[in-house]
């Protein structure tokens, strides 16, 4: 049994004024973090304690699938990650000691993980599955939402080594189950999504996505509950427009001071999803690319990065009109010398597209006919989509990210070496996979999910404590001692007390029981012990009893059990 007396846990009576997200608010006033930084948070002990939790029920599901936990370092050799080719990414922390060698603080460990197994140098050494809980540094440009979004963060990374994708199939399932498992035991809802390889690379990827309103990430659900996907990865069909008559060939008409897809659409007496909007783009080696997506979505920038081979900006407004002889709002395919990227929606019928010459667009204009451009999913799946397995409609909802599989293939491995012989003595890479939770971030999405503004309501198995008793002893000595009695005994029993034995007021005594968020408050009072007895609550639910203090260990187990 604790005494809140003798802990650290500086509760806050108001909200932190940067706070954003409600996990970030009441982890910041029930005193389980502190900012030190932007995106660098200390974990208090109540805080701490919770993360353990997350922390061992991911070990028993790594343990229980055969993974074997081991302990690599943060810092790795800058070489390690300029062999992969991750070394310049924007995000990762880079670093030179005293003698000028150049190193990384590792936001990932494909690189060191991958150094190890080139031990791995016969077929009858794989599969190998190994895991480790490192903390991780990752330069983010805007850190917000407390644990949401971080620069340094715990995380558990997984590895597996497999001799072929056959083999890999068997190792990314087996964890993904355990991923599951490891969710539902942390009282999370979530989905199993379809996801973007991203910065890990690789062939195949899910995330694990917890919906609630403060998520960065979103979402995209059949209503039918056939298909659930990250919009950075989601497929969908937009409904179809209502195109005008159709033309023999495009026809300008002239749109005078005419610059947005709302203004063409009324001005032209047509459906803005039957229009085009051009987004000229360049890429990281200066090529100028015409991405075309229809009026009414919008561009999703990763769908498009992906295929620019990185990142890319907007075009200046001098290399627009360079290229097409225009300025915005007046752009199109037709007749410009540049690849062109349009989105699938624009691969039937005919739209409405800027003439490249300001002031006119162009009615009619079909691709295909009129201009040949590659075609590929570059939007934003939206509400009000079609699944594209079974018709339903698509809907998006906002959601964090808890976890995320990955299958690697030989993306590691053959630029570090990391290969084995097989059966006939001829040398193979290992065929890799990837998988990662952050546990701050399941506790934030288990705030998240359960909160109701001023209290945390853990699910049980997060909970720092099971039971905290408030003891109100402004009355006398015989309360405090009745506290201490029912606690001792249910320590016993195996639960997890906490005794708020402070000399405070009740209603500082309740405001911080309920930011501590043991699932079940026992309160002892001159009231209470009046009719010899003490009051039962629920957190959850906020079911209330008083039960006769003998009693109140057999009905604490009983509510818990």
């Amino acid at each position: 049994m604790n005494r809140l007396s003798q802990l650290h846990i500086p509760t806050l009576r108001n909200d932190p004024a940067d706070a954003e997200a409600p996990s970030h608010r009441l982890l910041v006033r029930g005193g389980y973090v502190r900012q030190v930084g932007a995106g660098l948070f200390s974990f208090l002990p109540l805080g701490w304690r919770v993360h353990q939790k997350v922390v061992q029920i991911i070990r028993e599901e790594m343990d229980a699938v055969g993974s074997q936990e081991m302990l690599a370092p943060v810092l790795a050799p800058a070489e390690l990650w300029r062999e992969s080719g991750r070394y310049d990414i924007p995000e990762v922390f880079r670093l030179t000691d005293r003698h000028g060698r150049d190193f990384v603080l590792s936001m990932t460990h494909e690189e060191t993980m991958t150094f190890h197994a080139r031990e791995l140098g016969s077929y009858r050494q794989l599969p190998q599955l190994w895991y480790h809980f490192q903390v991780k540094g990752r330069d983010e440009v805007r850190p917000r939402a407390g644990l949401l979004r971080v620069r340094e963060f715990v995380m558990k990374d997984a590895y597996s080594f497999d001799r072929d994708e056959e083999g890999l199939d068997v190792s990314y399932w087996k964890y993904a189950g355990a991923y599951r498992r490891i969710f539902e035991r942390c009282g999370l809802r979530f989905y199993e999504c379809e996801g973007d390889v991203g910065l890990m690379g690789g062939e195949v990827a899910h995330e694990y996505l917890a919906p609630c309103p403060a998520g960065e990430n979103e979402i995209a659900l059949c209503e039918k509950g056939d298909y659930a996907a990250n919009v950075e990865a989601a497929k969908s069909v937009p409904p179809a427009p209502e195109f005008p008559e159709r033309l023999d060939a495009p026809r300008e008409v002239e749109t005078p001071e005419i610059r947005t897809i709302e203004e063409v659409a009324e001005y032209l007496h047509v459906d803005p999803r039957a229009t085009a909007k051009a987004m000229p783009v360049v890429g990281r080696d200066g090529s100028l690319v015409l991405g075309l997506i229809r009026g009414d979505h919008r561009l999703h920038e990763l769908k498009l990065s992906a295929l620019l081979g990185g990142e890319f900006r907007p075009a200046h407004p001098e290399e627009i009109e360079e290229a097409f002889g225009a300025s915005g709002g007046s752009l199109g395919p037709l007749g410009v010398k540049l690849r062109v990227i349009a989105d699938e929606a624009l691969r039937e019928g005919q739209f409405v597209s800027g003439a490249n010459r300001d002031g006119f667009h162009l009615l009619g204009v079909e691709a295909g006919r009129d201009y040949e451009p590659e075609f590929a999913d570059i939007r934003e799946v939206v509400d009000g989509d079609v699944c594209i397995h079974c018709g339903g409609r698509i809907t998006v909802e906002p959601a964090i990210e808890i976890g995320n599989i990955f299958k690697l293939g030989t993306r590691y491995s053959e630029p570090l070496g990391a290969n084995y012989l097989d059966e006939n003595g001829k040398e193979q890479p290992i065929v890799m996979g990837s998988y990662g939770i952050g546990p701050g971030r399941v506790v934030a999405a288990a705030i998240e999910q359960n909160h109701d503004g001023n209290k945390i309501v853990w699910p049980r198995p997060l909970a720092p404590y099971d039971v905290e008793i408030v003891a109100l002893q402004g009355a006398g000595e015989s309360v405090l001692k009745t506290a201490e009695e029912i606690g001792a005994t249910l320590s016993d029993t195996g639960l997890a007390v906490l005794l708020d034995d402070r000399e405070a007021r009740p209603g500082e005594k309740f405001a911080d029981a309920d930011l501590i968020g043991a699932p079940l408050r026992i309160t002892v009072g001159k009231k209470t012990l009046e009719d010899g007895a003490v009051d039962l609550r629920l957190l959850a639910s906020g079911e209330e009893s008083r039960v006769p203090a003998g009693e109140a260990v057999a009905q604490a187990a009983e509510l818990l059990a």
